[in-house]
């Protein structure tokens, strides 16, 4: 073996060294005062430097076309370390102990270390199964990545919640890579291959043998349904909504936003590349999770009056207009998904940071907490209603332009059925226009004798929101985004 091919794997290599590097900090500032300070703004830095290095890596093609690492994929990667980037900067709140109970502030104080350490081992594992090209090394690369998360949820672990929500993502995850497994088995025995490539020059050679195809047909199914509990899709999404309420709020920001993009890339990946000769069975099997996931959330949303809960059931059905984009399975479909997911980084995210902030300065996560709140808080109220706007898709707001695309790229196969989706997904538009409306109408409308005091927030959380905000506005307005993306969309 040629060690020298690791150096190909730029990326990686680069946050493997920021994981060392964030290990010896977390090790020598044991016991100083400073170390969250320190270890946030190394982890920030480290996270810059990470960008820079993915944006100019070249594409890489290495250990016999295990690892591939295509234009796509890199930009990708620089979506999914932004995504990281501002869960770093607005984590810093709660990790420096400013929470309302004591528990919250002895569990932060002594493990802001491991926190950062985990959240770029998740990092390191999305990485990876963005540029696999062998099913063997996608599997290690969402292992890698849904470890860590299962012990960042937890991390709150004197709170029965988070402990909960712990046990029930992890014992979900176990269930679903055991599914996974099983439907890997099947393609393997089929194929007698992992590599998408070969696996795909396989199915097309056996497409005339009826009697390989319904092996393959099952492998195809439960492969996708592991995949579906990464992106929870209907009817894979029972775990979303325990979890989301019992995780940290930065954690949950996390995991609804960066996992799930890479997940995204990862599945249109793998269906376009290894199970492109099976697109008639697997375009339809997408058509009817995409109808559900959007459906089903949205009408679940309504009746919701927590709000990580609320925004659960939200990731919902947006995994369900990410899959709109898989359905073109063409470059302006990979296009449309990445900027989707970029889209839905800042705005999702810009939410979080607000629901962080009102929570560590004396609210709660209930609805009830925002009545009232552009009172007190305009600039914060103010924020909130862009973020939710993108989210809901009203222009001129980046999330409109993100679900056009994804629309266009749907339309563009062509089928009834496909205009038939794209249909509902525009009918259940209007339905979430109604639920993001609800939290508008309780900061600007309802009136409550006691709300929220007026509260100033730090540094690290107005940035984070400047970033979000400024993407929001920004990313739908700057049409030389699109066309970076659209340049490299190679699947």
């Amino acid at each position: 073996m040629n060690y020298g091919q690791f150096l190909q794997m730029l990326p990686e290599a680069f946050l493997v060294l920021s994981l060392i590097l964030v290990f010896i900090g977390d090790f020598c500032l044991h016991r100083s005062e400073r170390k969250n300070s320190v270890l946030s703004k190394l982890t920030a830095a480290l996270l810059v430097c990470q960008i820079a290095i993915t944006t100019t890596a070249s594409p890489a093609n290495v250990f016999g076309g295990m690892y591939v690492a295509t234009q796509a994929a890199q930009v990708m990667k620089v979506i999914l370390t932004l995504g990281t980037l501002i869960v770093v900067i607005m984590a810093q709140t709660w990790l420096d102990g400013n929470s309302q109970t004591a528990s919250s502030k002895y569990v932060n104080s002594k493990y802001c270390g491991e926190f950062y350490l985990l959240v770029l081992s998740t990092l390191l594992g999305m990485f990876i199964m963005v540029s696999s090209g062998n099913f063997l090394l996608f599997f290690l690369g969402l292992e890698t990545a849904s470890v860590p998360m299962a012990c960042l949820v937890a991390m709150d672990k004197w709170k029965k919640i988070s402990a909960e929500a712990s046990a029930k993502y992890i014992l979900t995850a176990t269930f679903s890579s055991g599914v996974m497994l099983f439907g890997l088995s099947f393609v393997y025995g089929s194929t007698g291959t992992l590599y998408f490539g070969d696996v795909a020059e396989r199915i097309a050679y056996y497409a005339g043998y009826k009697s390989q195809l319904p092996m393959l047909i099952m492998g195809l199914a439960f492969f996708f349904s592991g995949l579906g509990f990464k992106l929870s899709l209907v009817p894979f999404h029972f775990w979303t909504a325990d979890t989301y309420q019992g995780a940290p709020t930065p954690v949950t920001g996390y995991l609804s936003v960066v996992s799930k993009g890479a997940a995204a890339f990862a599945t249109m990946v793998i269906l376009c590349k290894a199970f492109g000769p099976l697109v008639y069975y697997w375009e339809y099997m997408l058509y009817i999770v995409i109808v559900l996931s959007i459906t089903i959330a949205n009408l679940f949303a309504i009746r919701q009056t927590e709000l990580k809960r609320f925004m659960a059931f939200s990731s919902i059905s947006q995994a369900g207009y990410i899959m709109l984009a898989v359905v073109g399975a063409s470059q302006t479909g990979m296009a449309s998904l990445m900027y989707y997911v970029l889209v839905y980084v800042v705005a999702n995210m810009a939410v979080f940071t607000v629901i962080s902030a009102v929570e560590h300065s004396g609210g709660n996560t209930m609805m009830s907490s925002y009545n009232g709140l552009y009172q007190t808080n305009p600039r914060l109220a103010f924020l909130m209603t862009l973020a939710l706007f993108s989210l809901a898709g009203i222009p001129p707001f980046a999330g409109m332009f993100s679900k056009f695309f994804v629309f266009m790229a749907a339309a563009q196969q062509g089928s009834f059925w496909a205009y038939f989706v794209v249909f509902v997904a525009l009918v259940n538009t209007v339905v979430s226009l109604y639920y993001y409306l609800l939290i508008v109408k309780a900061m600007y409308i309802r009136q409550t004798d006691s709300p929220l005091p007026a509260f100033s927030t730090d540094g690290a959380t107005r940035l984070a929101l400047t970033v979000c905000t400024a993407g929001i506005i920004l990313f739908g307005i700057c049409s030389c985004i699109y066309d970076w993306l659209f340049a490299a969309s190679t699947l």
